[in-house]
């Protein structure tokens, strides 16, 4: 479970809104009033702790928090500056939307806004079983020897 590393001033911009908006799918921040929608959104369909980052992003100015919509319902976040700054994470998206580009979509605006931000790099922290799909979407490269013990997650009271 590495780390991973993705240089924002080298990133393509991709029109996000126009490809989704074709599939029936909005991108857009999250606002104070979604809050319990997107908390019980990630524990539901995730059961991590992510709510609790989900709700810190929230509350950042702007929102660092991203949400895909679907017929007026959640199906998708994305979330940076959450867990600490400069880092991506957590995101997720509905199992029934996953391999239609909600989450490539969600990554993208998180990364771009990283980079409005001001950031030259991000870190996508605690990568699972998604190290190919990081590689490919956003050329992300793995940070060798992190694991969660050797990061900034090894600060949890609980890992």
């Amino acid at each position: 479970m590495p780390d991973m590393l993705v240089k924002l001033y080298d990133m393509p911009k991709i029109d996000t809104e126009k490809r989704m908006k074709n599939k029936g799918v909005i991108i857009k921040r999250a606002m104070a009033l979604d809050k319990e929608r997107v908390k019980e959104f990630a524990k539901t369909n995730f059961g991590y702790d992510w709510e609790n980052e989900c709700e810190r992003a929230i509350f950042n100015s702007p929102s660092s928090c991203y949400i895909a919509v679907k017929d007026k319902e959640i199906v998708g976040f994305a979330c940076y500056d959450a867990t600490t700054l400069g880092f991506f994470g957590p995101t997720g998206v509905a199992k029934k939307e996953c391999g239609k580009g909600i989450g490539k979509a969600l990554l993208s605006k998180c990364l771009e806004s990283m980079k409005e931000k001001g950031y030259g790099y991000a870190i996508i922290g605690y990568v699972t079983d998604a190290v190919e799909f990081y590689i490919k979407a956003c050329g992300a490269q793995v940070i060798e020897g992190t694991t969660p013990e050797k990061s900034i997650y090894s600060n949890l009271v609980r890992l």
